[in-house]
Formats: structure tokens, sequence, C-alpha cells
């Protein structure tokens, strides 16, 4: 169902309630408008998985350590992911290059801010049903004709979103730099509960967190940072910065990022205890994050990459730097706008450049390489074993990360770690095991092969007649753009506990096995499953698109 709101009532700054008989979410007196999307079949179209597949990642040799020489094989890939699909930026009509520039994940659902780049003001809110991976979908949506969104955040059954307008065009907007709270309920936003309103200084509000009872909102040129009540947007506390682009919150620890001078520390009362200064360009009207890591602080500081400092000593630890894929020359600005930390992993929002891989198990962090991704990543937040992407007009991308879990590597442990060739071949009379968690570019077995772990192909994975091939935990296979197959030739035996899922065909040849093991197995075949003579299916196992 989707419904235009009119702006036609105010009272003061803040507002909640209704005017005659429609839900007023903001006044301006230029009768601009909300368009409320929430009908799931208008929605469903905004969701693609043409891009959904195994992801290659192009190792940066001059960081990775991984360099190869021309007469030895390419080793397997340490980061086995997947693309699991894209979420389309809104549309409404002239309103047609929206970017997506945050997302917040929580529990089942994933929260998308979107804005326009240049002096105009356009924006929209998407929430994303992440409970199943194998297939999101967007339950509800707005679309601002007249506003940028660009942070948001739930919290306790609202969703508190912050952004910009044009004031000048309002008689009762007090300033460009808004913060909103909408009623969500099961990932559904609901204007007509009520929605109320909050202003403070700046040209934009640029980050919001909250905690607790309090919401922490930044804002950029000639901007504050403001301590809202959350129950109704009263200031609590409010001090004036230059150029606040980012804040971070740990451990009653305040971090914001100053364009004008660099990272800030803040007391209860927001006032500076401790500064970083930071001799980097952190543009105009960009976005650039600050994040603890432990007892590191991380900032994302534009052509230099990201910037990782002691909290402690506020001394420089290391840059950690933007990586290019020479496959795929950046398409826009090289920059670093955001950074997000999963375990020893570092995804690194590199703008034009794309997403960059980390890793860091000590002191620092070294290098990996680039995740082939489309569009302009300008944010990156990751939860358990995903990763979202907010790529520009690319939308929002969903990454399975496929890390290995450490219930799994307890139970693989008696097995070692692969460590070879990207071209897995298994011969006649080898009968072998590994754990882990790699990417490979082909599997080809004629023996007897054990996988334990979490594992991607790119190409095609063969096994050949009256060959074995074991898997516990989770495989995927191809792409939907370059679909590939899992083909069991005469005889042979394919047995599978956990996940497997093929950007392809499953093809079962004449007396070939597919057995399944345990009660969870779950099977997400995007081709057809082609059957032979005599070929035997067993075991429980969920089909996710009932392809057998």
């Amino acid at each position: 169902m989707r419904r235009t709101i009119l702006f036609s009532c105010f009272f003061g700054i803040l507002l909640l309630g209704s005017c005659s008989d429609e839900t007023s979410i903001f006044i301006d007196e230029q009768r601009q408008s909300i368009v409320e999307e929430n009908d799931p079949v208008a929605l469903s179209a905004s969701v693609s998985f043409d891009n959904a597949g195994v992801i290659d990642i192009t190792i940066d040799q001059n960081y990775s350590g991984k360099r190869v020489s021309k007469a030895m094989e390419e080793p397997a890939g340490n980061y086995p992911m997947t693309m699991i699909g894209q979420v389309k930026p809104p549309t409404f009509g002239p309103i047609t290059s929206l970017t997506a520039a945050h997302v917040y994940v929580e529990d089942n659902f994933a929260y998308v801010a979107y804005n326009t780049a240049g002096e105009d003001y356009a924006g929209a809110i998407d929430i994303i049903d992440v409970r199943d991976p194998n297939d999101p979908q967007v339950t509800s949506r707005l679309v601002y004709t007249n506003a940028d969104i660009n942070s948001l955040q739930y919290h306790e059954g609202f969703l508190y979103a912050v952004g910009g307008l044009d004031a000048t065009a309002s008689f009762t907007a007090s300033s460009n730099s808004f913060i909103t709270k909408i009623p969500v309920f099961d990932g559904v936003m609901d204007s007509d509960a009520g929605v109320i309103y909050g202003f403070q200084q700046g040209d934009n509000a640029t980050d919001i967190v909250i905690d607790k009872n309090e919401a922490y909102v930044t804002s950029g040129k000639a901007g504050s940072v403001v301590v809202y009540d959350t129950e109704d947007l009263v200031v609590k506390e409010e001090q004036a910065f230059m150029d606040l682009r980012s804040l971070a919150l740990f451990e009653n620890r305040l971090a914001v990022l100053d364009a004008d001078l660099g990272i800030r520390v803040l007391d209860n009362n927001l006032n500076p205890k401790m500064e970083i200064p930071i001799d980097s360009d952190f543009g105009l009207y960009t976005k650039r994050t600050v994040d603890f890591d432990g007892e590191k602080i991380i900032v994302a500081e534009g052509n230099k990459g990201a910037g990782v400092y002691s909290y402690e000593t506020g001394t420089l630890i290391q840059h950690i730097p933007i990586l290019i894929d020479p496959e795929q020359p950046p398409l826009g600005d090289v920059v670093n706008n955001a950074v997000g930390i999963n375990g020893d992993m570092v995804l690194m929002a590199n703008g034009g450049a794309g997403l960059s891989v980390s890793n860091d198990e000590g002191d620092t962090a070294q290098p990996y390489g680039v995740i082939q991704l489309g569009g302009s990543i300008n944010y990156v937040q990751t939860r358990g074993d995903y990763a979202f992407a907010a790529s520009g007009q690319e939308g929002l991308q969903i990454i399975k990360l496929n890390r290995l879990s450490l219930s799994l590597a307890a139970q693989c442990a008696t097995l070692p770690e692969y460590d070879g060739s990207s071209k897995l071949v298994i011969n006649q009379g080898e009968n072998v095991g590994f754990s882990g968690a790699k990417s490979f570019n082909s599997i080809r077995v004629e023996g007897a092969l054990l996988l334990c772990g979490s594992w991607t192909v790119i190409n095609d994975v063969d096994v050949k007649d009256d060959a074995i091939m074991e898997m516990n935990g989770s495989l995927s296979v191809g792409s939907n753009k370059k679909q590939k197959e899992i083909k069991v030739e005469k005889g042979a035996t394919l047995r599978i506990e956990g996940n497997l899922t093929i950007y392809g065909d499953l093809d079962l040849a004449d007396d070939s096995t597919l057995e399944f093991i345990g009660e969870q197995s779950v099977v997400n075949i995007f081709g057809d499953v082609k059957l032979g003579n005599n070929v035997t299916i067993s075991g429980n196992f969920e089909d996710v698109r009932n392809k057998f």
C-alpha cells in the first residue's frame, strides 16, 4: 500500500499526533510529501539475485604476502564469501538517483538510509527482513521528497533517523539538521502511531548512536553534538563543534570525529577531555566514520585509508591503505568512508575503489584484497556471519562471510587446515580430509575427499565415477552471473551435512548418490536438478527453491 502524506500542520519544533484525519509526519509550507510503502508485493521488486553467488577477491600481492610466480599455481583464497542478494534504491517520480548511505542491523532486520548527492534534498528508509538469509525481503519503505537520510538506528520498537532538509523553505523548521522517531512494528514503519521530530544547529545531521534512553546525534558544518531523550526528543545536552561527521560509544567512552581537528574524546558534559589531531583531508560534506576496536580507535581518513590510533596514548598505530583492484578500475572517488570489524576481519568501504578486506590478528592489520562488488561503497556494517554494504546507487548488498564457527572448528580439529592450490584435485586412490575456510577456483575428485568448514568454488565441482565427496559445514558454487554446476558422475557419492548452495545446476548421473546427514541440512539451488537413472537421494533436508 503506497500513500502520500502531506505536510500540513506543526506544533513547535517537536511534533506528535495528527491533524484532521491524517498523520502529520513533518510540516512544510511547500506541501512536499513523504511516500509510505508497506505492500510486500510492491516492495518485492526491489530485491535482486542477479549478482548472487560466490564472490571473487582480488588479492593484492603487494600487501598480502601471497606473491605467486608464473610457475606456481594460485593458492586458495582465505575468505570464502558469497553474495546473498541486493536491494535496489527506491524510486518515486523524478527521484531516481538515491544512494544507499548507511545501514544498521539488529536481530532480524536491516535498516537502510538513502540520500541524494549534491545540493538537492531527497532520501528514503528501507527495512529489510534478513531472518532467512536465502530470501531477504523489504518489509517497509518511506521516501522523503525533501530530506536526506544520513544515518539511523533501531531501538526498542522505534527507528531513529537523522538527516538534513532545506530549512529556508520552511517557516517552522528551526535548522537543516533533524532527528526523527518512527514507530516500527515487526519490521513495518507505522506513521499513524505518531512520529516526532527534533532539530539542532548545523547544515546536516550526520550520525546517531542510541545508548539506553539517550540518542547522541552529530551535525556537520557549524553543527553540534546533542544528547536527546529518546522518549520525547527533548535536548538534554548540546555542545557546538565545527564539522562533526561521526561518533562512537564504547564502555562509557564517547568519541566524535571533527573534520576540523580529528578525534575528540568527550566527557559526560560533552566537553573535550582528550584530542587526537589528524592531518587528513576529510573533504566537504562527505561521510567519514570513527569507531572503537577495543583499545584502538579507527578513523576513515579519506584518501589516506583507515587510521588506527591508540586510545590510551593517542598515537598513530598504522594507516590501513586503500587497495585497488586492477581488474575493476575505480569508478569514483578513491576514499575510505567507513570501517567494519568482524573478529580479526577488517572491512573498508572505499568509495569507488569498492570494499576491501584486511586481517587483524595482532597490533596491526594486514591488507589482503578487494572484494569484487559493484557500486561505490559508502558504508559497511557486519553482524555475525554477514556483512551489509551500502553501495551508492547499487543499494544494499548482503554478503555471507562463511566464517568458520567455533563449534565446527572444534569438530574438525583432527583434520589439517587446507593450505594448497585454488584448483583442488584429489586423484584416484587418494583419501584425504581438510578443515578450514577457503575459496577455490575449482574442485575435481577422483578418490575420496572430506571438507570440514566453509568453502566457496568459483567454477565447477566434478565428482568423478565412483568417487566420494563429503562436506560438513557450508559449500557455495558459482554465481548467478556465471552459473556453474556440481556434477556427480556415474556411481559417485556426494554426502552433505550443512548448507549447500549452487548458483547453477546439480547434475546427478546414473547410479549416483546424494546423501544428507543430520536434521538441519539446507540445499539452495538456483539452476536445475538433473537426474539420471537409478539415482539415490536420501536424508532430511530443507529444499529452499523446491528443486527436488
